[in-house]
C-alpha cells in the first residue's frame, strides 16, 4: 500500500469528528459557518493571485517570467491595497459566468446552457477556453467544443481555474461538484483538463467540513478523479515526494519537472507550460508544503513558476475555505473592506453579492443531494468522492496530431 493513499483509506474507514467522508451521514451546518467558509474561500483565490500577479507575466519574454526553473528571486511584500488587483483577474470573473447562468437556469445547468452563456462573453480569452468559445459560436457544442479533435488546448489550466466555484458550491458534496464539473469542463477541456477542475473542486468540497487537515483535503480531491489517469499520478507523486523531502519543496519540485515535464504540451518547443497537471502539481506543492499557513502556502504555490497567479490563488482559495474568512489575519483580508461593493471585471457580482449568489446556488445543490434548508442552518446528506467510470485520456505526438 503507497503510504499516500493510507491516510485516505483511514479517513474513509474511520467515523471521526469531521468524518464528512463517511458517506450517508448526514450533518448540521450552520449557515453561518457556510458564509464564513465561501468568504474564504473567494478571499484566499483574490489574495492568491493577486500575490502571483507580479510574477507570472512579462511581454518581454515569451509569456511565464518563470518557465521550467523554480522562482528563488525576493517576492514583493504583501500590501492590502494590492488584492484591488483581482477584481479584474480571469482567475475570477471567467467562473461567475457559470455562476450567472446557475442563476438563471438553476442547478440543473445544462451543457447547452452553459455553453450558450460562455460563447455570449466578450473578455479576452485564452488557450482551451479561447478555443472552446470560437468553437461554440461556429457550431461546435459542448462537449465536442472541449474535445481535443477540435481544441488542441484541452489539456491546458483553463477549467481548472474556474472550478472553485463548483466545490464552493457544494459543501461536503463531492458527487455534486463533479457532476457540475462533468457538464461545464467539457465546454472547453477533456480528459486531465477535466480533471483538473474535478480535483480542485472535491478539495473545496472538503474543505467545508475538514479545517485542519491539508492532506486529507489534498487526497479528498485526488478521490474524485481516476487513479490511471496522468494527473492522478502526478498529484500522487508530489504527496509522496512530500513524504521524502518534507521540509525541501525544492527537491520535490525537480522530480516533478524531470517527470512531468514534456514537449507535449499545447504549445512545443517553447518552455512555457499551462498543462494542467503540472499546475495541479504546483497547487499540490504549495498546500502541502504549507503546512496550513498561508504566507507559506502562497509563497510555495508562487515560486513553482509558470503559471504562478493561478496556481496560488487555488491554493490559498481551498486553504481559505478550510480556516474560513474570520480564521484569516487582518494583515490579508484589510484591504477588501473598501471593494466590497465594487464589481469584478465583466459581471454584475461585488465580492458581497458574489457571497450571497452562492449561498442561493449551495442550497440548491444541498436540495438536489437529499439534504435539507433549514432557518439557521443546512443538513447536509455528506458524500463519498468517487471517481467518474470512464477513463478519458489523450496526448499529441510531435506533429501536433491527436492520440486517444
Amino acid at each position: 500500500m503507497k503510504r499516500g493513499v493510507r491516510p485516505l483509506l483511514v479517513c474513509l474507514l474511520c467515523v471521526a469528528w469531521h468524518g464528512w467522508a463517511c458517506g450517508g451521514e448526514t450533518i448540521r451546518f450552520e449557515k453561518a459557518r457556510f458564509l464564513d467558509k465561501c468568504r474564504g474561500a473567494y478571499a484566499g483565490q483574490m489574495i492568491g493571485v493577486s500575490f502571483g500577479a507580479e510574477t507570472e507575466w512579462s511581454w518581454g519574454v515569451d509569456g511565464f517570467l518563470w518557465q521550467g526553473e523554480p522562482n528563488l528571486a525576493p517576492l514583493l511584500p504583501w500590501k492590502p491595497e494590492r488584492i484591488a488587483n483581482a477584481l479584474k483577474q480571469d482567475d475570477l470573473y471567467v467562473e461567475m459566468t457559470f455562476l450567472k447562468a446557475l442563476e438563471k437556469h438553476g442547478i440543473g445547468l445544462t451543457p447547452k446552457e452553459a455553453g450558450k452563456a460562455f460563447a455570449a462573453t466578450k473578455y479576452e480569452l485564452w488557450h482551451a477556453n479561447l478555443f472552446a468559445r470560437e468553437n461554440i459560436r461556429i457550431g461546435i457544442l459542448p462537449p465536442r467544443s472541449g474535445h481535443p479533435r477540435h481544441n488542441r488546448h484541452a489539456n491546458d489550466i483553463d477549467f481548472q481555474i474556474e472550478a472553485d466555484l463548483f466545490g464552493i458550491l457544494c459543501p461536503g458534496l463531492p458527487r455534486e461538484s463533479m457532476r457540475l464539473c462533468d457538464r461545464i469542463g467539457h465546454i472547453m477541456c477533456y480528459g486531465d483538463g477535466v480533471y483538473g477542475g474535478m480535483f480542485v473542486a472535491g478539495m473545496y468540497a472538503a474543505a467545508y467540513v475538514e479545517d485542519r487537515d491539508v492532506r486529507a483535503v489534498l487526497e479528498s480531491g485526488l478521490a474524485c478523479i481516476p487513479k490511471q489517469s496522468s494527473y492522478a499520478r502526478c498529484i500522487t507523486d508530489v504527496l509522496r515526494w512530500h513524504d521524502e523531502h518534507p521540509s525541501d519543496w525544492l527537491a520535490a519540485w525537480r522530480k516533478i519537472e524531470e517527470r512531468w515535464q514534456d514537449n507535449l504540451d499545447c504549445e512545443p518547443d517553447i518552455k512555457a507550460n499551462i498543462n494542467a497537471k503540472l499546475a495541479g502539481a504546483y497547487v499540490a506543492m504549495g498546500l502541502i508544503y504549507g503546512e496550513g499557513d498561508l504566507a507559506r502556502t502562497l509563497e510555495v504555490a508562487t515560486r513553482c513558476g509558470q503559471d504562478s497567479d493561478c496556481n496560488p490563488s487555488t491554493a490559498a482559495g481551498v486553504l481559505g475555505c478550510m480556516k474560513g474568512f474570520n480564521a484569516i489575519a487582518p494583515e490579508w483580508t484589510s484591504g477588501l473592506e473598501a471593494l466590497r461593493s465594487k464589481k469584478f471585471s465583466y459581471t454584475d457580482y461585488s465580492f458581497d453579492t458574489l457571497i450571497d449568489s452562492c449561498r442561493r446556488m449551495a442550497e440548491q445543490a444541498i436540495q438536489r443531494a437529499g439534504g435539507r434548508v433549514l432557518e439557521d442552518a443546512y443538513e447536509i446528506p455528506l458524500q463519498r468522492p468517487r471517481p467518474p467510470r470512464r477513463l478519458e485520456q489523450w496526448t499529441k505526438d510531435q506533429s501536433g496530431l491527436f492520440r486517444p
